[in-house]
């Protein structure tokens, strides 16, 4: 695939063109919940294109967000769709991305759809790692099928990228560039938590600089808590840094929320975040700062700056007030508590921790290290053995 650089430019003439095409590759909640925030936006300017095997389901999807959306008075984008694609057959996903050409790929397909993981997951093992060889899977055909068709788009993720973008990187694969969803369920809730103990009624000006990777996300929205890990935290507002005790933040931060599909709500809204600050930050010239699991093939959460106050598009991570070797340093505790050790050589390495306390929930044997070449063979066995075995119990 062409660097980053490039495509952000061809992005960039795009959107100077009013000629911007969206993909969004799955249509279930989180896709079908993208599709309604981009039709809202109301831009005559943008295609989107959705990308699907089940034609039926994808009809009901559309009319609804279409119809909805016009009620509303909102609805100006064209909407294509494109049934019948496997996302199993990397060929038919390249002939689709050749015929649109997107500049963004959002990639919202599960391979056990209609699940959150995480049920099965936190309940016995606090730990969400043990999904990477699935939320690979998908995402591994879609970028082989992204450099058949010489994509000249950016591509986000959305399930598990602190750990499956780094995976693919590692392996010498194509790579999204973006992750979405994780930490950044996490930063809106930081600033609701300090402009209530600041008592800030624009609570939308609280500024955030954060990074961590997907467990902390889970255990301090879910309990308030960080395991007794010090997270990489500042808060600021009208550019003033404000002194709170992170722990009493992070307390606020446990807030009621669905445990269905209504959440992935958030993680269309990440997706739409990334999408619309490229857009907006070339229309304007401006800066834009979005938040990203995964970037760049990094592991973990990182604060993201998307630039176009020069004459190139550029996205980079902000180390304007932590160092990278901090923030990587602050991934690596926060994920290894998620049963990650490492990712390296295409590798996935999971924690002893975690095979151990698989083995006492499940009566099972998860693997110590997963080959790149071994993902559809554990991702099976997960699913054999975990999944289906849980499922069946309800």
């Amino acid at each position: 695939m062409k660097k980053l650089e490039e495509r952000l430019q061809t992005i960039r003439k795009h959107v100077e063109k009013n000629e911007i095409t969206v993909m969004i590759l799955g249509l279930g909640s989180v896709g079908t919940y993208l599709l309604d925030f981009l039709v809202s936006r109301n831009d005559e300017t943008m295609k989107i294109v959705v990308v699907g095997r089940n034609k039926e389901k994808m009809e009901n999807n559309v009319n609804i967000v279409r119809v909805s959306a016009l009620i509303r008075h909102v609805n100006r984008s064209q909407i294509v769709m494109e049934s019948g694609v496997d996302f199993d057959n990397v060929e038919q996903i390249a002939d689709c991305i050749k015929k649109y050409q997107p500049d963004f790929i959002v990639n919202s397909s599960r391979v056990y759809s209609g699940l959150k993981y995480g049920t099965i997951s936190w309940k016995n093992l606090r730990a969400y790692g043990i999904w990477s060889p699935l939320a690979i899977k998908y995402i591994r055909n879609i970028m082989e099928a992204c450099e058949l068709a010489d994509l000249n788009g950016v591509v986000i993720n959305t399930s598990y990228s602190d750990a499956v973008i780094p995976w693919l990187k590692s392996a010498g694969k194509p790579y999204p560039d973006f992750g979405s969803g994780n930490m950044n369920h996490l930063v809106p809730r930081i600033k609701y938590a300090v402009a209530e103990m600041e008592k800030i009624e624009d609570f939308w000006n609280v500024d955030v600089m954060f990074a961590t990777a997907h467990f902390h996300d889970v255990v301090i929205s879910k309990e308030g808590q960080t395991e007794g890990v010090k997270q990489l935290l500042k808060v600021y507002y009208q550019g003033r840094e404000l002194d709170i005790d992170q722990d009493e933040i992070f307390h606020r931060c446990k807030i009621a929320m669905p445990t269905d599909e209504k959440r992935n709500m958030m993680n269309a809204s990440s997706n739409y975040d990334i999408i619309t600050s490229i857009i907006d930050a070339v229309r304007e010239s401006g800066s834009r700062k979005i938040f990203s699991p995964g970037v760049f093939g990094e592991i973990g959460g990182y604060p993201v700056r998307i630039d176009a106050t020069g004459d190139a598009l550029a996205a980079y991570i902000d180390t304007s007030v932590f160092s990278l070797e901090e923030m990587r340093g602050a991934n690596r505790r926060s994920i290894a508590l998620d049963g990650v050790e490492n990712v390296e050589n295409g590798k996935l390495i999971y924690t002893d921790t975690l095979v151990q306390k698989v083995a006492d929930a499940f009566d099972m044997e998860l693997p110590k290290t997963v080959k790149f070449e071994e993902i559809d063979t554990v991702a099976k066995y997960i699913i054999d053995n975990i999944i289906i075995p849980q499922l069946n119990k309800k």
